[in-house]
């Protein structure tokens, strides 16, 4: 466009001059200049919130995002749910149950699970390898076989429908009273349950706060994705103010619910932090990763959140929103500035070399603006 007006310039006016003041003057210098200036710098910026963003793009995606969806364990509530209780339905002692599901458990980055190695190892229960092969059945839990006992551990649905696990005759009662404020986490020995651990997994302090404010910049839609039971998510999705959940939802019902999201026209923010939340991660506009979750989860988002705390999400956004409106109104300036440029060289006003020391100058000055912090302004 540049060699097209000074062409066109010389061709209408015969004047070089006026030509040159048209060469020396154009858009492009303080645009592939300043832009990137101003997206590392919000990446820089980020950074020091203890916010890892992977490239521009996300933040240009998290700026447009009107749709976050959660993971509930680890995310919306606490990163280290604690074992407030092991109920025996055989038996063995509680601490002998807690004993082997830490041993089954161990191997396993998901928050559940620290769980329950965690308070093992507070008993100092040992709990060296007493089990053959692991399978670990994401989204579901855990099954192996102990001294040619098979053993599961997990979900309700993986331990009673998926593996037919039957409750004692003579502790269905005890079944039926289990403290409902807990999740639960089940274990059966040949197809019986033997033991219930109750965790506590309370919602973070900062939740409903950091959900209201996502609306206010911007968000029109929460959702909360979780596999615990329906009770469960009611009770949370309640306290945290989302507009909606979805409970005992697998890996792939997240990773498809993004994707019809997507469909739909939405910009769509994933944020979790377990190897069940890796394919909704990755189907997301913008995957956000809570840094104390599984390496998996890390590795596949497009942005880490290194503090143990949601407002981070808040800075991020903000952040994004005010980067984007920085771009927008640096390409103002200088599409504005660098036009009245060419047409005052064109007019006579300006000589080609005032043109070049006011182009030139404008563009530093842009760029050094650029860098100052967004959150700043």
């Amino acid at each position: 466009y540049t060699l097209g007006g000074t062409a066109l310039t010389y061709l209408l006016t015969r004047n070089v001059t006026k030509a040159l003041s048209v060469l020396m003057v154009d858009f492009s210098c303080a645009l592939k200049l300043a832009m990137p200036i101003t997206v590392l710098s919000a990446i820089r910026e980020a950074s020091l919130h203890n916010v890892t963003v992977k490239g521009g793009k996300f933040l240009e995606a998290v700026s447009e995002a009107d749709t976050i969806v959660f993971d509930k364990t680890g995310t919306l509530t606490k990163a280290k749910p604690t074992v407030v209780d092991v109920v025996s339905f055989c038996d063995e002692t509680p601490d002998e149950l807690l004993r082997i599901a830490a041993c089954l458990e161990e191997h396993f980055p998901h928050s559940m699970a620290k769980a329950v190695v965690e308070a093992a190892k507070q008993k100092s229960l040992e709990h060296e390898e007493m089990h053959s092969k692991v399978d670990y059945v994401v989204a579901h839990g855990i099954s192996s076989y102990i001294d040619n006992r098979k053993a599961v551990i997990g979900s309700y649905h993986f331990v009673f429908e998926d593996e037919g696990a039957v409750v004692p005759e003579d502790k269905k009662e005890q079944f039926e009273q289990l403290p409902e404020q807990y999740s639960h986490l089940y274990m059966a020995m040949d197809g019986k349950l033997v033991a219930v651990i109750c965790i506590e997994d309370p919602l973070r302090v900062e939740t409903a706060e950091v959900i209201r404010e996502l609306k206010h910049l911007g968000i029109h839609k929460v959702v909360m994705m979780t596999g615990d039971s329906d009770r469960i998510a009611a009770n949370i999705a309640q306290k945290a103010g989302v507009d909606a959940y979805y409970s005992e939802v697998l890996p792939e019902d997240k990773a498809n619910f993004v994707e019809q999201e997507k469909k739909a026209g939405h910009k769509v923010i994933m944020v979790g932090d377990g190897i069940n939340d890796s394919p909704a991660l990755s189907a997301a506009d913008v995957g956000i990763a809570i840094s104390d979750g599984a390496e998996i989860a890390r590795e596949i988002a497009d942005v880490t959140i290194a503090a143990d705390d949601l407002r981070e999400i808040i800075t991020l956004k903000k952040i994004s929103n005010a980067l984007m409106k920085r771009i927008d109104r640096n390409y103002k300036v200088i599409v504005g500035f660098n036009t009245a440029l060419i047409l005052f060289g064109v007019g006579g006003v300006l000589q080609p070399t005032m043109s070049a020391l006011l182009h030139n100058t404008s563009t530093i000055l842009i760029s050094l603006k650029s860098m100052e912090n967004l959150l700043e302004e």
